[in-house]
This record gives C-alpha cells, structure tokens and sequence, in this order.
C-alpha cells in the first residue's frame, strides 16, 4: 500500500476511536518521505496555525461605547492573498448603539439580511456599501444591534500595497497618496485594506486574512477627542451625541474638531497645542 494510503488509513482508525483528531497522525501527513517536518505543498495537509499575538473575543465583548475608545490604538492586520501583510493603527472610530440609536443601522431593534452581523456575537465584522460604491467596515460590540464604525487607520506596514489597491479602486489618472491620505476615511481604509463585501459576518478572532492586535503604548483619556459623528446631522438629538472618537494631534484622523478640542482644554483634559 502506498505510504499516503497506509497512513490515510492508520488516521481513519484512529480517528474511530477518539472525537478529536490524533495530532501525531497530522503531523505525519505533513512529514517529507525523507523524515523532513517541512511540510508538503497540498493545501489538503496544511494546518493553519492561529496568530498567537491577536485580541482574542473577551476583548471585543464589552459595551458598544467602551469598545470604540479600545480600539483607540490596537493594530488592524489584513493579510493580502499573496501573503503580504498589511498594518494600520486605529486613530478613530464612531460607536452605533442598536436599537435607540437613531442613526445606526439597526435602531428600533429591525434585523434585516443588510445588517446582520450587527447581531452577531461581539467581534464580527459588518460590511455595508454606501453610494453603491464604496465600503465601510464596523466591528460589533455587545448590545442587540450595537457595533464600532472604523474610521481612520495610521499605515504602519505594507503601504506599497495599500497605494496600489487605493490606486485600483479610483478612476482615471491618479497622483501618489501620501501616507496620511491612504486610510484617513471609513471607505478609504476599506480599499488600502482590500475590504469588501466578502468580509461581511467574518470573525476577527478566527479569520486568517483579517485580525487585530494588540497594539503598544496606548492612549489615555487625556490623549481621547469624543464629538459628534460624521453624516448623521439629520438624526435629530443623535446628531449631537460625542459618539465618535479620536486621537487628539494624531494627523491620519479624517476630520478633527477644533472647536471640541478648545473646549475640553478648557475644561483641563489635556493642554491647548
């Protein structure tokens, strides 16, 4: 019998008499004739490792708001198809609160095939296309229909890749971005990241092609601007809700609010620039 089939058939055996599969077995498989551990190239004896320095789910489950100011700081990581990977900062974000919340997507509690993943457990991804264009991506949170808006990204790594995919999502001519200009915007993110459609409903604790990590020295509240959120001024008294949050004097925010920024010096957050 061919070495794979033998093996094949030792794992089967195993396999009946355990729930679990026998791991040496796998190993085996994975083994070159040779005795080498460098395993084969067949995508059907690969084991995908998990990323051991990612943010596992008890950090994405906690309340809407208390989330948007974590994710002040940690690092979004897209792994590219060619194996490249992609780094961003979270610099802002804005907070939709479900139900009562009369400028998310799922406010009077209304569950619909578009927004889903809002009511899926704290950590996956919702993906909606404005315009019919172009994409956004949010992150939900505890709370029934509760999630995160990612609104600005700082390129740490891959920003060759990001220039490209941003380049081939616009038409026409276009000049080189700077760095700032490449994830400073929810759907400009989106295409430096390669983010689509498909990556609604993912799970940023399981995905292999998107995950967060653990980012270092993170802000402190001090370093935090909460104001208003963008494109939502005709939602009555949610319009004025500080909902979206960024760091002050970090320059890949989208929109920075000045006048905010004034006031809560004022009030001796943190000292006027």
């Amino acid at each position: 019998m061919p070495r794979k089939r033998k093996l094949l058939a030792q794992l089967s055996a195993l396999q009946s008499n355990s729930s679990f599969p026998p791991f040496d077995a796998l190993e085996n498989l994975n083994a070159m004739p040779d005795g080498n551990s460098s395993p084969k190239s067949s995508k059907y004896f690969a084991i995908e490792k998990k990323n051991s320095s990612q943010l596992e789910a008890d950090f994405f489950n906690q309340p809407c708001i208390s989330l948007a100011k974590s994710f002040l700081g940690q690092i979004l990581v897209r792994k590219l198809p060619d194996g490249r990977e992609l780094w961003g900062r979270i610099v802002e974000t804005e907070a939709y609160l479900g139900g009562e919340d009369e400028a998310s997507h799922s406010k009077g509690g209304k569950q619909t095939q578009r927004n889903a993943a809002m009511f899926m457990k704290p950590g996956t991804l919702y993906v909606y296309q404005i315009y019919g264009i172009y994409f956004c991506v949010n992150v939900s949170s505890q709370g029934e229909g509760a999630a995160v808006l990612l609104r600005s990204l700082e390129p740490l790594q891959g920003l060759d890749a990001m220039r490209e995919l941003r380049s081939a999502s616009r038409k026409g001519p276009t000049k080189l971005l700077k760095d700032w200009q490449l994830c400073n915007g929810p759907s400009k993110l989106c295409q430096a990241f390669g983010i689509d459609k498909a990556f609604d409903q993912r799970d940023l604790t399981q995905d292999a092609a998107i995950w967060m990590a653990p980012g270092h020295d993170l802000p402190g509240e001090q370093d935090v601007v909460a104001t208003t959120r963008i494109g939502v001024g005709n939602r009555g008294e949610w319009a004025q809700k500080p909902l979206r949050f960024y760091l002050r004097g970090n320059k890949f925010v989208s929109v920075v609010d000045k006048k905010t920024e004034r006031e809560m010096a004022a009030m001796g957050h943190f000292s006027c620039s």
